[in-house]
């Protein structure tokens, strides 16, 4: 006779064994296309390809299944979940990525969004072609208003001035989500955009004075068109996203209700500033420049040190974090705080994941001396946490696609090179009591 603990036991080794071949897999996906669906609806850095997360998606669950990305970014995980029929649990800190994946798994009525867009467009272009027109006031602090008067030029402020204020009298919610972010994918741009800025979409900003002039009404109307048609891809399957803004660290989620984690956690020590990038747009749809600063401290992988609560750590964590400081005592102590947020990261996803389900984390090599086995340590973390760690597997990544930070001058044999080339995917399994 076979009681339920042992079905739920035989089914949790299946699962595992299943995570291990998957894992075990070519997990490359060069020359696949990373533009179905929404999936281009934003440029966004160090973007996973969506075919990683559908592998897991469509082997480890069910429809209906909860799939959770608690530090979800560019939303690839979320929208690959809710294509699969899966329910989308969506949880990050940073206002950009809660904007951008909340468009990118909502389906619209596609005539509606069209005629708004349309709407949009011929008002604002008559409103500037009408001198007279006042431009609208920008309620914006004094450090604000100094930052958008240094990166964006007079006109440019104008021709966006009066896309928000078009796009703010947009009744239906959804559609005006839609609209405003299609206005920040023309600030945060893989090449030009509308500022003075460059590399904007690699986080590292630097300003061009004789940077060619882009009317953003122009390119507002070219970039529309473009996410229409991706946004006709979109299934109406009937789900609705639950989507959260909080801290991966302390999620707000009950105990043992999630199927399936996929997530990507941010470099430690800053190596990607996703704020300094996205304070372009976020300042245009109504953040202060302080708050967003005050909230960047709170990133997992920001170098920032005071009132930090350090946890305890396993014997080669530590021995990574000793190595670092000793070739520099601030940035040992940052590599210490990414880990004591890693820690408690891991210890949620161990807390709301399912016994005898898995969770998949895909990380890159630290770029910093001393420490060069960050999947090492995060997998030998979540052993001290109860999670069992199956199988590592190793992906090589298309760097360019992946927008990776640039860098001027490449040397393909160094070790950093290297390293920016390769990342892992972690295979963490929460098993079942008594297992």
């Amino acid at each position: 006779m076979l009681y339920p603990q042992d079905a739920q036991l035989r089914e949790a080794e299946r699962l595992k064994e299943k995570l291990i071949a998957l894992l075990s897999d070519d997990l490359d996906f060069h020359n696949r296309s990373s533009s179905e669906y929404t999936h281009d609806l934003h440029a966004f850095p160090a973007k996973f390809p969506p075919q990683l997360p559908r592998k897991f998606i469509e082997a480890l669950t069910m429809p209906g299944d909860h799939v959770l990305d608690p530090m979800a970014g560019s939303g690839t995980t979320p929208l690959e979940a809710f294509v699969a029929g899966r329910q989308p649990v969506i949880v990050d800190i940073d206002p950009l990525a809660l904007h951008v994946c909340r468009v990118k798994t909502t389906p619209l009525p596609l005539i509606e969004a069209a005629e708004a867009g349309s709407r949009v467009i011929s008002r604002v272009k008559t409103r500037l072609f009408d001198a007279a027109d006042d431009i609208p006031t920008m309620l914006l602090d004094t450090r604000t208003q100094e930052f958008v008067d240094y990166w964006f030029d007079r006109e440019s402020q104008r021709e966006l001035i009066f896309l928000l204020d078009e796009i703010r009298q947009v009744r239906d919610d959804r559609i005006r989500a839609f609209l405003a972010l299609t206005l920040s994918a023309i600030i945060i741009t893989k090449s030009g955009g509308v500022s003075l800025a460059f590399d904007l979409a690699h986080t590292r900003p630097h300003k061009v004075a004789d940077k060619r002039y882009r009317s953003p009404v122009k390119e507002f109307e070219k970039r529309f068109q473009r996410n229409l048609r991706s946004l006709a891809d979109l299934p109406a399957n009937g789900l609705a996203p639950i989507i959260s803004m909080g801290n991966a660290q302390a999620l707000s989620l009950r105990d043992s209700t999630i199927d399936l984690v996929v997530t990507s956690p941010p470099y430690p020590s800053n190596a990607i500033d996703y704020m300094r990038a996205h304070k372009f747009s976020l300042v245009w749809l109504g953040y202060k420049l302080d708050s967003l600063s005050e909230l960047r401290k709170a990133y997992i992988g920001s170098e920032a040190v005071n009132g930090v609560e350090f946890e305890p750590l396993p014997d080669q964590t530590r021995q990574v974090i000793a190595a670092v400081a000793a070739l520099d005592h601030k940035k040992g102590r940052a590599v210490e705080r990414y880990y004591s947020e890693m820690t408690r990261v891991l210890r949620e996803m161990f807390r709301v994941l399912k016994s005898g389900k898995a969770a998949v984390m895909v990380v890159g090599s630290s770029r910093l001396r001393g420490d060069k086995n960050v999947h090492g340590c995060l997998a030998e973390i979540g052993q001290s946490l109860g999670f069992e760690v199956p199988h590592i597997g190793v992906r090589r990544i298309d760097r360019n696609r992946r927008m990776m930070p640039a860098r001027r001058q490449t040397d393909a044999d160094s070790q950093i090179e290297k390293r920016m080339h390769e990342e892992y995917v972690i295979g963490f399994f929460k098993p079942v009591e008594g297992q």
